[in-house]
């Protein structure tokens, strides 16, 4: 016990400045705490505005339920897009057109030829050759971008416009 003694009146001074470090360090210590605790009150606060009486395991829970409702949701969507889209594919989304002058003696290109086809290359041509006499329309089939029947040079400029998803109104040269 007296060396005890003996060793804090010989270091009163030192051990008196590292217990004010201490305490000083303890202090900011303090004040850190203090501060981190008052972020997380606003944090929990701002989480659970609104809901009175409600705690964070409830609110946990009530938020993991609408996520998974709206992964659900999100699913179903999903596979209906997927019905859609593959509906389309036999959809006429490709088109392709082209005026022309059927005869040399005709102006003004009023005869035409329209392809129709969907993702497939599937679907049919539509011509109509204008003359000063009669006007005729016709169409083809058409499979895997090819017809059974012979068409002509205007209906595979028409087809070949409609697989490359080129729409030109303007007529052929």
């Amino acid at each position: 016990m007296e060396d005890i003694i003996l060793f804090i009146s010989n270091y009163n001074e030192e051990l008196l400045v590292i217990l004010y470090l201490g305490f000083l360090f303890l202090f900011v210590l303090g004040l850190v705490s203090q501060y981190k605790s008052r972020k997380a009150r606003e944090k929990y606060q701002e989480l659970v505005r609104g809901m009175d009486g409600i705690n964070i395991e409830e609110l946990l829970i009530d938020i993991q339920s609408h996520i998974n409702n709206t992964d659900k949701k999100i699913k179903s969507l999903d596979e209906k897009i997927n019905s859609i889209d593959g509906k389309l594919s036999f959809a006429i989304r490709k088109v392709g057109f082209i005026r022309y002058n059927a005869f040399s003696d005709m102006g003004s290109e009023l005869s035409f030829s329209i392809a129709l086809l969907d993702d497939f290359k599937n679907g049919f041509v539509l011509s109509s050759i204008y003359g000063r006499e009669n006007t005729v329309s016709y169409g083809k089939s058409i499979e895997n971008g090819t017809s059974n029947i012979p068409l002509s040079a205007e209906e595979v400029i028409a087809i070949d416009r409609a697989m490359k998803g080129e729409y030109k109104p303007e007529a052929s040269s």
